[in-house]
């Protein structure tokens, strides 16, 4: 015997799985940009897919959904780097057990040659950068999204792209400082 919804609520799934097909792919490179591990990204996509159907039938600003998504993606990755199981090393980027695309653009060394960079920054100048170039996101909705100052996302921006300068250097190599947990 089958499941039998409301009368409204076949409305509110087409709508759910309409958003997730618009927008999943987009929010799983956005999650892959902050945690640098394709399968740790696609955990995260999940996570905040969950969380969004089940608050799905009470939000009422759509306009604002995509900030909404990457709220929840960002406390997310933020709540799963805190739990002690998930303390282990990332996905290599030249690792085989990768299956993921990477979305067009500039060319695999490139592409490589900046994520590193990017891993090497600290969780928040990663944040604050993903947000403001990946997630096209105004200095406002990052001061919202991360609950601080707009003058802090400023700050964070501009040393997070110092850093990435300096990591990456003129001869396109990176410079990373490594320490124990493999963050600066």
């Amino acid at each position: 015997m089958g499941l039998l919804w409301p009368i409204g609520r076949r409305s509110v799934d087409e709508d759910f799985v309409a958003y997730y097909a618009a927008r999943g792919t987009v929010l799983h490179h956005t999650a892959y940009l902050l945690c640098g591990d394709w399968h740790l990204a696609e955990d995260l996509t999940q996570i905040t897919f969950t969380k969004l159907y089940r608050v799905w039938h009470r939000l009422e600003r759509h306009d604002v959904l995509d900030q909404y998504a990457r709220q929840v993606l960002l406390r997310a990755f933020l709540d799963e780097r805190r739990r002690p199981w998930r303390r282990e090393l990332s996905t290599p980027p030249e690792s085989p057990d990768l299956d993921g695309a990477v979305p067009d653009g500039p060319g695999p060394d490139e592409r490589l040659l900046l994520q590193r960079a990017l891993m090497g920054l600290s969780k928040r100048h990663r944040a604050v950068l993903v947000l403001r170039f990946w997630a096209d996101l105004s200095v406002e909705q990052v001061a919202d999204v991360l609950g601080c100052s707009t003058g802090t996302v400023k700050s964070q921006t501009s040393r997070g792209l110092a850093g990435l300068r300096a990591s990456i250097g003129t001869d396109g190599h990176i410079a990373l400082r490594e320490t124990p947990g493999g963050h600066r």
